[in-house]
Parts: structure tokens; C-alpha cells; sequence
């Protein structure tokens, strides 16, 4: 990220979680650089921190893009700064797009978690490719594996289970050695949680948690995260997720729940169209909103119930 003392930090993420604390508060002790923290983050505290101290770097989470895309005078006011950064969750393409738009930065997005800390980024003088994490950070590699345990190829669309080794790797959870055995390895690779996509030259995509958006359809293996950018695409769409529903004859279904005016009917076919006729909701429901956590990550076991 080229991130220098010379560097004014903007964020407004909060500062019990890895993002706003480890890589915003301390990343900025150890740099040297100005921290700005702008309370609450909305789209007019984000604007006014970036022009009034002169925001260079600012990091946000796809809920906050979102509302700042949709400000737009607040994604204008991002026009100033050197870099955007994305992280602690998928950044949809449509909110990637607008901000590359209206602000003129195509964003950084990155992966990691409060295990590892962050191993995958774009770089600032690199390839920003919208949904994509990018690459190993320096001394941190990565693994995709089937569910046999066999490697998956680097296609840049076979899914796998993604293992990460780094020097930052958590030593284990505090008094909980059955839960550290499940994750780590004696061989010191990282079980992460999730499933991923690798291109030829390296790039990663996250295309979410094994244990809610690898949806297993008669006999496919979708991602719940191509379903959902699909959905993105559509107008009538504002926000999005999908899930997997247990199904007798399926295994699962495929489950889309929707913020916007469009019809199920017609988003089910979109996604066909746009896709393919296996990877279409079988259900769209239409919500007023979607569960949250406090990082704006949707709550897709709260969603399953809904089902």
C-alpha cells in the first residue's frame, strides 16, 4: 500500500476488532502516521476527515463503501486521498465501480482475520481487480485443497478449501486446544474457515465461508459470492445474499434473500441468463434489510432460519 509516516489514516471502523484496532491504531503507531477516527462511520464523517485533515488513506468495510457510493458527494469527497482500502468482508462489484467512478480509485481490497492478520492483498501499484483479494503478502503462502485433501488446480475457477501459513499466525486459542486442533496443524498450515478461487498468476478470490456459502446443489459445488454479484448486477437489486437451504431431493437449494423492487421471478431467470440454470435461486425473498454485524458481514445462519 506504500503506506508512509507522511500518510493521514481515515477510518471509522471500531476499535475492538482486528481492522480498526491491530491494523488501524497500532499499524499507525508502528508507521509513524496520523490517525483520524472519524466516531461514527458515515458517509459525511468519512467526507469531512478526508478533506479537513487531509485523508491520504482510508479504510473502510463494504457497508461503508456502500453508503458512501450512494451519497455520492461523499464518494467525490474520496478524490482526494491516496488510497482506498477494503476489507473484513466481500466488496461488491457495483460499490467497487462506483467508487472507481465517482472518486476516480479503483479500491484496494485484502483478506485476512484475527488469526493470521491479513496475508492477501492488491497492491497500490499493482492489478485491482473488483472482487478479487490478490496476492500473498511477503513471507505468507497459500494452499487450496479439496475436501479429499488433494491439491485444486489454479484455475481461476475450481473452488477449494483455502490453508495459510504466515509469520503472524495466532499460536492457538487461549485454554480451548480441541477447537486450536480443528483449525491448525501440526505442519503449521492455517485451516482459514474458507473457500477460494485461484488464477493462474496468483490472484485470489474469496468466495466466502465453507460452512454457509459453499452451497452443495444437486451434485454442483456453487459459491454463494458469484450468485450474489450476479444479483448485484441486476438494477432492481441494492443489496443481496445468498444461502443454502436443506432440500430432500437437492441436498440444498439455493436461497436468495433481496433489498430492492425487483420481482423474484424475474431475478431467478436473471441469474440463469447471467450464470447458469443450476446456480439460480430456487427462492428469492425480498427483505426490507439484512442482518448485520457491528463490520456490516450479514448474518447468513440468521438467514437460514429465515428460510
Amino acid at each position: 500500500w506504500q503506506w508512509t509516516a507522511d500518510d493521514t489514516l481515515v477510518h471509522g471502523l471500531p476499535l475492538y476488532h482486528v481492522h480498526g484496532l491491530v491494523l488501524g491504531v497500532l499499524g499507525s503507531l508502528r508507521i509513524g502516521n496520523r490517525f483520524v477516527h472519524t466516531g461514527k462511520p458515515s458517509p459525511a464523517a468519512y467526507a469531512r476527515a478526508v478533506s479537513e485533515f487531509g485523508g491520504s488513506l482510508v479504510f473502510g468495510v463494504p457497508t461503508v463503501w456502500s453508503r458512501i457510493v450512494d451519497d455520492g458527494d461523499a464518494a467525490r469527497a474520496m478524490a482526494s486521498a491516496r488510497l482506498l482500502v477494503s476489507g473484513s468482508a466481500p466488496l461488491p462489484v457495483p460499490v467497487f465501480d462506483g467508487l472507481a467512478a465517482m472518486s476516480g480509485h479503483r479500491p484496494v481490497e485484502r483478506y485476512g482475520s484475527t488469526e493470521s492478520l491479513i496475508t492477501l492483498s492488491t497492491l497500490a501499484a499493482g492489478e485491482r481487480r473488483p472482487g478479487w483479494v490478490g496476492l500473498p503478502l511477503h513471507g505468507v503462502a497459500t494452499r487450496l485443497v479439496s475436501e479429499e485433501g488433494n491439491d485444486v488446480p489454479h484455475d481461476g475457477e475450481t473452488v477449494g478449501q483455502l490453508h495459510v501459513q504466515s509469520p503472524t499466525m495466532f499460536d492457538g486459542y487461549l485454554n480451548r486446544a480441541d477447537a486450536t486442533a480443528e483449525v491448525l496443524g501440526a505442519d503449521g498450515w492455517y485451516r482459514t474457515g474458507d473457500v477460494a478461487v485461484v488464477d493462474h498468476g496468483g490472484m485470489h478470490r474469496i468466495v466466502g465461508r465453507e460452512s454457509v456459502d459453499l452451497i452443495k446443489t444437486g451434485g454442483f459445488r456453487v459459491g454463494a459470492g458469484e450468485i450474489e454479484t450476479a444479483l448485484l448486477g441486476h438494477p432492481g437489486v441494492r443489496e443481496a445474499a445468498v444461502v443454502g437451504a436443506p432440500d430432500d431431493d437437492l441436498g440444498q437449494r439455493i436461497v436468495a434473500f433481496v433489498v430492492g423492487d425487483a420481482a423474484p421471478d424475474e431475478l431467478i431467470e436473471y441469474v440463469a441468463q447471467q450464470l447458469s440454470v443450476h446456480k439460480r435461486p430456487r427462492l428469492v425473498r425480498s427483505v426490507d434489510s439484512l442482518p448485520r454485524n457491528a463490520m456490516g458481514k450479514v448474518l447468513k445462519k440468521e438467514l437460514v432460519q429465515w428460510v
